[in-house]
């Protein structure tokens, strides 16, 4: 039967915690990073388009990216909560948003805002269109191209999107 003591010293179990922390920090920031992997791969696909919505210029600029001119303040800002199961209309939304690189599954049940703005070039309808971004921790999580018509439209960011 063999026998090993070690003899440690403050110094050394302090050294030790520092390296353990250090590693839980470097963990934690590698799985909160994880979700900036998915919006800076969008990014090289589409060049400068970034999915920050922190600000208003920000949101301003991606509706830019798709060649939207909206007026420069929100026509409505809405706080909503993505419910936690799907009914049918959801299911089909987020069929829309998966179509454009979105996808609401892992926001079931979060709390986010939706930033409406009005749309003043949409192609054959000088009124009544609106662009809808639902924004998630400063960050565009889905959102539309609607007409606020009964018989309307909706589509994606891209105008031949349409469903």
């Amino acid at each position: 039967m063999f026998v090993k003591s070690f003899k440690t010293n403050k110094k050394t179990l302090i050294g030790g915690l520092c390296v353990i922390l250090a590693t839980l920090c470097l963990c934690i920031w590698a799985l909160s990073s994880a979700e900036d992997v998915e919006t800076t791969s969008s990014q090289k696909k589409t060049g400068t388009l970034t999915y920050k919505a922190a600000t208003n210029e920000e949101r301003l600029a991606f509706l830019s990216h798709f060649g939207w001119e909206v007026e420069s303040d929100p026509a409505e800002i809405v706080e909503l909560i993505i419910p936690s199961e799907f009914n049918e209309i959801y299911e089909n939304y987020n069929a829309m948003q998966k179509k454009q690189g979105l996808d609401l599954e892992k926001y079931k049940g979060k709390t986010a805002k939706r930033y409406s703005y009005v749309v003043t070039n949409y192609p054959g309808v000088p009124e009544g269109v609106r662009a809808n971004m639902v924004v998630y921790n400063d960050k565009i999580i889905a959102g539309d191209i609607c007409s606020l018509e009964l018989d309307g439209f909706m589509h994606g960011f891209q105008a031949e999107q349409s469903s």
